[in-house]
């Protein structure tokens, strides 16, 4: 007989509840302050290339310190570090919400103090991702990780929606005071969240070789594992060229003429349609999945390309929407590939190889989209990012044929 899938597993788990609980506070308050932050800097400054700097600022300490970070979050107690990371977050907050007391900081059009607090935060997430990944792999069951990072993902998603939505709300309607405010006290929340799980450290193992050797473990572990490198290296390329999130104040303010409450619900648009699709994969099993994987993000790269020549606010929500669905299967996939793949005690140093995958493709992918906008103005580098996708695609499926014929995952 087949066994029963049971959708539901992972939410009985109490421990991961308050896990779940603590990640929806803190994306909560991260999405807040990255819709303010965005509209504040390019407010200022009426440079594109400026709102490429706010990814830069916060990619440089999130990517340098990856390595280490690994390193730290498989020798010491992850909880604790997850903690530490959690409580800076909420400081570098509140350090924003004190700019908005005291606005002279920011006369002259000075977005240099932002961009301080933006590289603070970046490197407070750099220790955060892989100690809060690798915990989350030792609180479930291995046999419902990919249940786990299903639900995980649907309500990251779920925040990523009302985050910039309630930024750009706060925003229009009460200002960067009230905004800030917001996201301070769901930090705080998120805090004392991840503080309510029961968690007892396991053994670590004993540190072999040198310092060098074990930094750079996770990335020889990936070299071992085609098709989960084909799905990094596919994620990274496409969204580093593909996406262009931080232009979208550009799109909200000139093309759509749709303010920062459109730039909030622009911004929500792509966590809506990953949330549909992670309720969907929650309750399914993944087949085919190399295939399926292709076939997502080609389909990324084509709705970025269409959104860069719609003029109609609508019809650009719902191709930002459609970008989110299809980019969730490959979230999935990825996800569920490291954590089943990757032994636990190298779960902190693999996960931050993921995560300068990720800050590479997101943050860097900002600036490179600011830089773009800059020399071909937003809509021609936009599409341009989205045909280089389609490239990517191509290649990817043509050197690793490993993922392509990657099926069943879980």
């Amino acid at each position: 007989m087949t066994e029963r899938h049971d959708p539901y597993v992972s939410l009985r788990n109490r421990n991961y509840l308050w896990y779940l609980a603590s990640v929806v506070a803190m994306t909560l308050g991260t999405q807040i302050q990255a819709t303010v932050v965005a509209w504040q800097v390019y407010s200022l400054t009426k440079d594109p290339l400026s709102l490429g700097l706010v990814g830069l600022a916060e990619a440089l300490p999130f990517i340098g310190a990856a390595l280490y970070a690994g390193h730290i979050a498989d020798r010491y107690d992850r909880q604790r570090l997850a903690l530490l990371s959690i409580g800076v977050q909420t400081l570098s907050a509140a350090v924003l919400l004190g700019y908005t007391l005291r606005p002279e900081v920011l006369a002259g059009g000075r977005a240099a103090p932002i961009y301080a607090v933006v590289f603070v935060s970046g490197l407070a997430r750099s220790f955060l991702q892989p100690a809060r990944t690798a915990m989350s792999a030792e609180i479930v069951p291995r046999e419902t990780y990919a249940n786990a990072i299903a639900w995980r993902s649907s309500l990251w998603q779920f925040a990523a929606v009302m985050g910039p939505a309630l930024g750009g709300v706060l925003y229009g309607f009460s200002g960067a005071r009230a905004a800030y405010s917001t996201e301070a006290v769901l930090c705080l929340v998120g805090l004392i969240l991840y503080a309510r799980i029961a968690y007892t450290p396991r053994p670590k193992a004993a540190q072999e070789g040198s310092i060098g050797e074990n930094l750079t473990i996770g990335i020889r572990f990936l070299l071992t594992q085609p098709e989960l490198l084909g799905a990094q290296l596919l994620d990274l390329f496409s969204v580093l060229f593909g996406g262009a999130p931080a232009l979208l104040p550009i799109f909200a303010s000139e093309l759509l003429h749709a303010g920062p409450q459109g730039l909030g619900v622009l911004r929500a648009a792509p966590a809506a349609g990953a949330v549909l699709m992670s309720v969907v994969l929650a309750h399914r099993r993944l087949r085919r999945a190399g295939r399926t994987l292709f076939l997502c993000v080609a389909a990324f790269g084509a709705c970025w390309i269409v959104f860069a020549l719609s003029r109609s606010f609508w019809l650009s929500l719902a191709l930002l929407a459609v970008s989110g669905m299809v980019d969730q299967v490959s979230v999935v996939i990825r996800s569920t590939l490291l954590t089943l793949r990757t032994p636990e005690h190298l779960l902190g140093r693999v996960s931050a190889v993921n995560q300068i995958f990720i800050g590479s493709s997101n943050e860097i992918g900002s600036f490179e989209s600011g830089v773009a906008a800059r020399l071909l103005g937003a809509v021609n580098s936009v599409i341009l990012g989205g045909l280089v996708t389609l490239g990517v695609v191509g290649v990817t499926a043509w050197r690793i044929p490993a993922l392509r014929k990657l099926d069943e995952i879980s």
